[in-house]
This record gives structure tokens, C-alpha cells and sequence, in this order.
């Protein structure tokens, strides 16, 4: 049996913000001891659709997400169970073939845009992170991004961040700020906030490994 249920952690943040970097530089300082899971991974499979009617879905609405299967597998994990984590292809716009086994740790985070808007999903985090960066440099992030990474156009990437991506960061994203644990400015640039979260980490584990109450953490 596992000696206590895993810490789990939400890093979240717009479009570009640099949250993939944060959750990465926890996830590193942890060494073996922790799992890094992908929003991004759990869209929903659009393979019934043809790809213009794919193109067509905004990705940045919360309907947009298999958030129920999210769940399921954050549950799965703190039960001390594998899962098999879809991945996604970006350029068919839908989800592909191959599935990640992930097994269970001591520490899971998952980084993404809109994990505090549902409150499901919220109520699972143990630490949650958001990532603030200005709006500029998040569009050029994601401009250099989509271009060299998922196959997309300079054109297809304005035209979708005007008509999506900004009205949906606005509507969902920014106000989710509200219900996180720690702001963390500027991203994995700042290398200060991300130490002081890794120290964090370190110490809430501390604690449950000597079964100590949270109150009695130095």
C-alpha cells in the first residue's frame, strides 16, 4: 500500500506564459519521484469530424477538453495505478493513436491552461501555480511555437489568435487566477519564485513522509 496519498500539483498559465517550463524545472529538481502530465494530451478525440471541421473547434474553450478523463486518471494515480495517457496529434487536430504509460508517484504535476476553471479539477491539487506573463510576449512564444512545432501558418496563427485564443484567455484563463496558491511572474525566467515552489515542494513532502500535521511545517 502507499504510505499517503501523492502531492499533486497544477501549473497553470496562458498560452506561451512559460508554464511548460515551470512544471518541468519542479519536475526536475524532484528527480525520479514525480510524473508530469500534459493538458494538452486530454482534447478530445475529433477523429468523427473531417479535418476542416476540426480546424473549425476552438481549443481554448473548456468544452474542448476530456476533462472527466483527466480526472479519472489523476484518481487512477492517487490510488496507486498506472494510467495509459492519449497523446495528440496537433496538425490532424485530433487525438492520436499512441497511449504513455504512466505509472504512480509520489509527486504529480500537471501543467495546463485551463485546469482551475473547473472546480472538479481544483479540488484534486494539493499546490496550484499560475504562471503570469504579458500578453506580447506570450503571442510571440506561441507564434515561434506553432510555426516550428505543429505545422501551422504566421496567418492561421494570428487569425486563431484573434478569434480564440485571446477571447477565451480573458474569459477563462485570467480569471482563474484567483484560484491559485502562488503567482509566479515571468515564467521559468524567474528563477527566484521557482526555487522558493521547489523548496515548498520539498517540505510538504517532508511532512508527509514523517506523518507530521501541515501545521507543524517549519
Amino acid at each position: 500500500m502507499r504510505p499517503h496519498r501523492p502531492l499533486i500539483i497544477a501549473v497553470v498559465g496562458g498560452t506561451g506564459s512559460g508554464k511548460t517550463t515551470v512544471a518541468r524545472a519542479i519536475h526536475e529538481s524532484l528527480g525520479g519521484g514525480a510524473v508530469l502530465l500534459d493538458q494538452d494530451a486530454y482534447y478530445r478525440d475529433l477523429a468523427d469530424l473531417t479535418l476542416e471541421e476540426r480546424r473549425q473547434v476552438n481549443f481554448d474553450h473548456p468544452d474542448s477538453i476530456d476533462t472527466e478523463l483527466l480526472i479519472r486518471h489523476l484518481e487512477t494515480l492517487a490510488a496507486g495505478e498506472a494510467i495509459e495517457k492519449p497523446t495528440y496529434d496537433f496538425a490532424a487536430h485530433t487525438r492520436a493513436a499512441q497511449r504513455i504509460r504512466v505509472e504512480p508517484s509520489e509527486v504529480i504535476i500537471v501543467e495546463g491552461i485551463l485546469l482551475l476553471t473547473d472546480p472538479r479539477l481544483r479540488e484534486l491539487f494539493d499546490i496550484r501555480i499560475f504562471v503570469d506573463v504579458g500578453d506580447d510576449v506570450r503571442f510571440i512564444r506561441r507564434l515561434l511555437r506553432d510555426t516550428r512545432e505543429r505545422g501551422r501558418t504566421v496567418e492561421n496563427v494570428i487569425q486563431q489568435y484573434l478569434s480564440t485564443v485571446r477571447p477565451m484567455h480573458l474569459e477563462f484563463v485570467e480569471p482563474s487566477k484567483r484560484h491559485a496558491d502562488v503567482i509566479l511572474p515571468e515564467g521559468g525566467f524567474n528563477r527566484i519564485g521557482i526555487e522558493m515552489v521547489q523548496a515548498r515542494v520539498e517540505r510538504e513532502l517532508a511532512r508527509r513522509r514523517a506523518g507530521l500535521p501541515a501545521e507543524l511545517v517549519p
